[in-house]
């Protein structure tokens, strides 16, 4: 999330009319299957935040609003009317992706996310700075469990991702 946030720094200072960020992602929700295309409405820092003993406070609840949460800005018809056919889920982004059964829950339980990824909160979060639209499109490639590759569908995710962004290009 770092490097996304630096390279929109440097990138976002001219005046665009739509960003878009593509890309893989978990998901939390095993209904959903692999090679499936998402909107992305919302996202945060899932582990930007302060611990208080056992507990662990968000980056809202220690007064970071600015950070906290962010979202989707479509202003285009032509790019809504698109993005209405995929599901709409919120993301949480991540450092340090699950794959440990015990905090999968206790981030499910604080958040209750649909999928993770690395450096969506970081786009919405440049995006709404500088005022443009935004969308963040993300492929499910695997669940959010223990690391295990040999589950993943990354042919099948690209693939499909491909194809709703070039819908969506074709929409603008």
């Amino acid at each position: 999330m770092a490097a996304t946030a630096f390279h929109l720094g440097k990138t976002l200072n001219k005046k665009y009319d739509l960003a878009i960020n593509a890309g893989l992602a978990g998901s939390f929700r095993k209904n959903i299957p692999l090679g499936t295309v998402m909107n992305v409405l919302s996202d945060c820092f899932a582990d930007l935040g302060a611990e208080d003993g056992n507990k662990f406070l968000t980056a809202e609840e220690i007064g970071l609003k600015e950070v906290a949460n962010h979202k989707s800005q479509v202003t285009s018809k032509g790019i809504r009317k698109v993005l209405s056919v995929l599901p709409q889920v919120k993301g949480i982004t991540v450092n340090m992706v699950h794959g440990n059964s015990a905090s999968i829950k206790k981030v499910i339980k604080k958040f209750n996310p649909d999928i993770e990824s690395m450096e969506g909160a970081a786009f919405f979060l440049s995006c709404n700075h500088e005022k443009i639209s935004c969308i963040q499109i993300r492929v499910i490639s695997n669940y959010v469990e223990r690391r295990n590759k040999k589950n993943w569908k990354l042919k099948l995710a690209v693939s499909n991702l491909s194809a709703s962004i070039e819908k969506i290009l074709t929409a603008l």
